[in-house]
């Protein structure tokens, strides 16, 4: 009796095309919030016109104009506030059981990917329909997080993130904040902590990073299930591969910003760099370190430097 061998992937392709849907997704989302809340009549605060804005407060730029930096629009406090929630995420799952904390961890996840779904399709149908799509997405992955859905939700994410806060900051400030979190992405990779840390969250089916099975049948896993299973330290048993949110996220961040400042041609070099950046990710994986875990984001924040630098 013979069974059918499971199809295999190359999950290096997969990981690059869901970095190009994240990036699309900003350029398709992005362009749609000031229109939107000029309809609504909406106030919120502009871009900054200093390049880097180090702490809030009043900042005079080159011309003698005066402006007011608010916290959402500075370096300093945002970077605060990453690190700070790394260090105390770190510090809850070293030392809450998991079991305590799996469904407040996984309710603030489904709330996230709520907010994601809605923020990505709220522009582009009514009000009432963008709400029920985010409960049925929020909901549906609570209850059944499937691989491809975990994936789908996590990029509608990532990238209303990046579109929504793409917009408060400029892209100086968006590249000195994926400089930063790239010399904590080499530490945290150097000395483990980013690889222990997912081990914790994937035991919780909390996982906020994208989930590429080599099967093609893997897709369809239910998380739940074999969650645990997702990292493992010895590259040859890896049945998946890791994509970090964070990967993804920071640099759709920098392309929102980018528009907003610059325009979609210069939003879309950026987004090509990035991309460029992850395929550098995967071709020294692959050459130098033969599939052992790396960080991305350095050879991330590299390329895309050179993209601001091309554009500016």
């Amino acid at each position: 009796m013979s069974t059918k061998r499971p199809v295999k992937l190359n999950t290096v392709y997969w990981g690059l095309l869901l970095f190009v849907v994240a990036q699309m997704l900003i350029l398709l989302v992005a362009p749609r919030i000031d229109p939107f809340l000029e309809e609504k009549g909406i106030e919120i605060p502009t871009q900054p016109s200093a390049p880097i804005s180090w702490w809030p407060g009043e900042v005079t730029l080159p011309d003698g104009e005066v402006i007011e930096v608010p916290a959402h629009s500075a370096l300093g406090p945002i970077l605060i506030y990453i690190l700070a929630a790394a260090a105390v995420l770190g510090l809850t799952l070293s030392k809450i059981p998991l079991k305590a904390l799996k469904v407040l961890l996984r309710l603030l996840f489904a709330l996230l990917f709520s907010w994601g779904a809605f923020i990505a399709t709220v522009f582009y149908v009514p009000l009432p329909v963008a709400v029920a799509i985010a409960v049925v997405f929020g909901t549906f992955w609570f209850l059944i997080p499937l691989v491809w859905l975990h994936n789908l939700v996590l990029i509608l994410a990532v990238s209303s993130l990046g579109a929504v806060f793409g917009r408060f900051i400029t892209p100086w400030t968006a590249m000195a904040i994926i400089l930063a979190l790239a010399i904590y992405d080499f530490l945290a990779v150097r000395f483990k902590f980013m690889l222990w840390m997912a081990d914790r969250l994937s035991q919780i089916n909390a996982l906020p990073a994208l989930i590429i099975p080599k099967n093609y049948s893997e897709w369809n896993l239910n998380l739940k299930k074999r969650g645990e299973k997702v990292i493992e330290v010895n590259p040859a048993d890896r049945e998946y591969s890791i994509l970090g949110g964070g990967d993804i996220a920071f640099p759709c961040l920098l392309t929102a910003s980018v528009y907003f400042a610059q325009g979609l041609k210069p939003a879309a070099i950026i987004a090509v760099l990035g991309l460029l950046g992850l395929v550098s990710v995967y071709a020294i994986q692959a050459i130098f370190l033969k599939g052992k875990p790396m960080p991305a984001l350095p050879p991330i924040a590299a390329f895309t430097l050179v993209g601001l630098l091309i554009i500016a």
